[in-house]
């Protein structure tokens, strides 16, 4: 139906204006600088540990229950980082306190055109959002799935919704039947591989 961009962001205080700013002091320090975001066994989780193992760095992994306690720490600089949704720190952003250094989603952001991807940065390969499906029982009719799609994907492209999705963060996709299905098992390939490589446990 509809995804929303993750972000790398830190504190406007900050030393790092870039996200090779960031990684590289990561590889100059191993070991010390943090990451915050909400989980762990979250698509945040993964995506650091993504981030992590593609940049070939040491960063410490801090899990908070949620974004608003996440944003409290890294605006009391008790975290070097943080990843997160953008709707949950876009006021933040917008206030000048924390600075966003790239976008996890393969394209930029609307509402920050200055802000890089994670792909434009060096890591090619990088793109992960957060999404939201719609799914039917796997013996629903052909022909019900069908029309249920139908009218979900021209949902998605209503322009009277338009501008509700963009106030919200999302942006919406319509990816439909086997379109979606080939999506989904990529997801499942490429998160189940860095959720063992890394050793994500669900709690």
């Amino acid at each position: 139906m509809v995804n929303t961009p993750l972000l790398v962001v830190v504190n406007s205080t900050s030393p790092y204006r870039t996200l090779a700013d960031l990684l590289n002091a990561a590889r100059a320090k191993p070991g010390e600088l943090t990451v915050a975001s909400v989980g762990p066994a979250t698509t945040l989780h993964v995506a650091f540990e993504k981030l992590k193992r593609a940049a070939n760095v040491n960063m410490i992994y801090v899990p908070y229950p949620g974004t608003a306690p996440a944003t409290t720490a890294l605006l009391g600089e008790h975290v070097t980082s943080m990843i997160a949704e953008h709707p949950a720190v876009v006021e933040q952003l917008n206030f000048g306190k924390l600075r966003a250094l790239a976008t996890g989603s393969r394209t930029r952001i609307e509402s920050l055109p200055d802000v890089p991807t994670i792909a434009e940065s060096g890591y090619s390969d990088f793109e992960i959002d957060i999404w939201w499906g719609l799914f039917a029982p796997a013996n629903t009719r052909k022909e019900t799935a069908a029309q249920l799609a139908g009218w979900f994907s021209a949902a998605t492209k209503a322009p009277e919704l338009k501008p509700k999705f963009a106030g919200q963060g999302f942006r919406p996709v319509g990816m439909c039947g086997t379109d979606f299905g080939l999506f989904l098992r990529k997801q499942y390939d490429e998160y189940g591989r860095v959720i063992r490589e890394a050793n994500i446990k669900g709690e």
